[in-house]
């Protein structure tokens, strides 16, 4: 089964549109016959997990020892296989490299440095080329803001795509 990592806020609540929106999201991976990866959490991380589980879809939540000292929470009822580690370090490298495709909500400072690790990577080659798809209009005038010639050539800008809408960022990971 191929596994789909989703990075995301851990602050949006139900029924909030970023929410909603990841549950769809959720459920159109797992129509897909995609396993979903998340941090395991709340916010979008259970909206996915939620989404996924109620398609039928294999959901693993990603979760460390680390991040529940900070704040005490367990992982969402939607995920079916937990992968636990220590450290937010060993959390962070197997949500990004262990997958085949990568798609990134709109989040804070955590969903930033998960999408921005995994971008690094594919440019040097860390990891093999897959997609890596920004939903959603935080993410494209992020980039744009970022992103100079005279710093970030064509083909590593290249490297990102964008979507609108869940449904568009399914078809990313297939547009390859």
């Amino acid at each position: 089964m191929r596994v789909i990592s989703v990075f995301g806020s851990s602050a949006p609540r139900p029924g909030s549109p970023d929410y909603e929106a990841a549950q769809q999201l959720g459920w159109l991976l797992a129509e897909a016959g995609c396993a979903v990866a998340t941090g395991g959490y709340m916010g979008t991380m259970e909206a996915v997990s939620r989404g996924a589980a109620e398609a039928g879809g294999h959901v693993i939540g990603v979760t460390s020892s680390q991040i529940e000292r900070y704040r005490p929470i367990g992982p969402n009822p939607w995920v079916r296989q937990v992968v636990h580690y220590e450290t937010l370090r060993e959390r962070l490298l197997h949500l990004v490299t262990e997958n085949e495709g990568i798609i990134v909500l709109p989040g804070g400072i955590g969903t930033l440095s998960e999408m921005t690790l995994a971008w690094s990577f594919l440019q040097v080659g860390e990891m093999t080329p897959r997609p890596l798809v920004l939903l959603g209009e935080l993410w494209r005038q992020t980039a744009l803001a970022f992103i100079r010639p005279e710093f970030v050539p064509q083909k590593y800008a290249a490297l990102l795509q964008f979507a609108a809408t869940p449904a568009e960022a399914v078809a990313c990971l297939w547009a390859r």
